[in-house]
């Protein structure tokens, strides 16, 4: 049995990338529960020990079996490439008033059936009961969920993520969609215009002209899911590349010999730029003024150590190899291998 996914030719021009902070906080929350997931995220939990504790997350929990059906109507796709958390659980409530509230109740049954005894438990009857509501108040426990466990940390997770998103965009243009695809995870194999990942429960969905939605997660490792029924367009979700990294400080201190070269601050700005990022996340980053470090971008990236890219409405600057050289005395960069992992160069 597996999941799969069948492209016809409409469906090869249409898949594209997007970021989810939504569903970065829904497996952020999941993450919570699975102690499998954690290894690579015990900084960001001593982080938000305290947090986490002051709230209840059973009702979403309840929701989250550990295989098997996950609501659609509480985690939609997102509809472009960078959407807003605001944006995102706008739609979530909206869809929700929107539909056939027999829709919504079958959708949460459909996943409560899946943990033992959950439909019947007095949060599951209650949910059933009123399922419109039920999605009202799941989408305002997302919402703190958000402000506690993800929101502080958000620009580091988009960095991730929009990083990512260069790195496969490139790999498809260079190789295509069979490129693409075998670096993406272990459990994906790409045959013959069908898409197929390695799992206990059977899904078979013909894209029918809508594409295939990829969304990077920094807390989906070590899984990669498929799924979302009519009508909501397929997507697969993958590991983002770099977790192992993702909460560690940078490679070290800034060379004294780029520094006396570049100065100081442009020196910090290119040892900073391991992945690719914006100009506010450097400055998040390094604890600098945005104007400072966009200064520093631009002087940098006039001399031919940078080179830049679009992503929705922000831009990403990237080392170029000679940058590379200079930034880590010639050593090679660490990479990330297939599962997402940070592996030593």
């Amino acid at each position: 049995m597996a999941f799969h996914f069948r492209f016809g030719a409409g469906d090869l021009l249409r898949c594209r990338f997007s970021v989810s902070p939504r569903w970065e906080t829904q497996e952020a929350v999941r993450t919570l529960l699975r102690p499998a997931r954690q290894q690579y995220h015990l900084p960001w939990l001593r982080r938000i020990g305290a947090a986490a504790d002051g709230l209840d997350l059973r009702p979403l929990w309840l929701l989250m079996p550990q295989s098997g059906h996950n609501p659609d109507f509480l985690s939609p796709p997102p509809l472009g490439p960078t959407v807003t958390f605001e944006e995102e659980l706008a739609r979530v409530r909206s869809a929700a008033a929107a539909a056939d509230p027999e829709a919504v109740r079958e959708d949460l049954r459909r996943s409560l059936v899946c943990t033992p005894g959950a439909a019947e438990s007095e949060l599951g009857r209650r949910m059933l009961a009123d399922p419109v509501r039920a999605v009202r108040e799941l989408a305002d426990l997302f919402e703190q969920a958000w402000a506690a466990l993800i929101a502080p940390h958000w620009p580091r997770l988009r960095s991730l993520l929009e990083a990512d998103i260069v790195f496969h965009s490139r790999r498809l243009a260079a190789g295509g969609l069979e490129a693409l695809f075998d670096g993406l995870h272990p459990d994906l194999r790409w045959s013959d215009g069908t898409l197929t990942i390695d799992r206990p429960t059977h899904h078979d969905r013909s894209l029918d002209g809508q594409g295939l939605l990829l969304m990077p997660s920094a807390f989906v490792w070590p899984e990669v899911v498929g799924g979302y029924d009519p009508p909501w367009q397929p997507t697969l979700v993958y590991p983002a590349r770099g977790i192992g990294a993702l909460w560690t400080g940078s490679a070290g201190p800034t060379p004294q010999a780029l520094a006396r070269l570049l100065g100081r601050g442009r020196a910090d700005v290119l040892c900073a730029l391991d992945e690719p990022a914006s100009t506010t996340d450097l400055a998040h980053r390094l604890g600098l003024a945005p104007a400072t470090v966009s200064a520093h971008l631009k002087a940098l990236h006039g001399a031919g150590l940078l080179i830049s890219a679009r992503h929705g409405h922000r831009v990403l600057y990237e080392r170029t190899p000679l940058a590379i050289a200079l930034a880590t005395g010639g050593r090679p960069r660490r990479q990330a291998g297939r599962s997402g992992v940070a592996e030593p160069g």
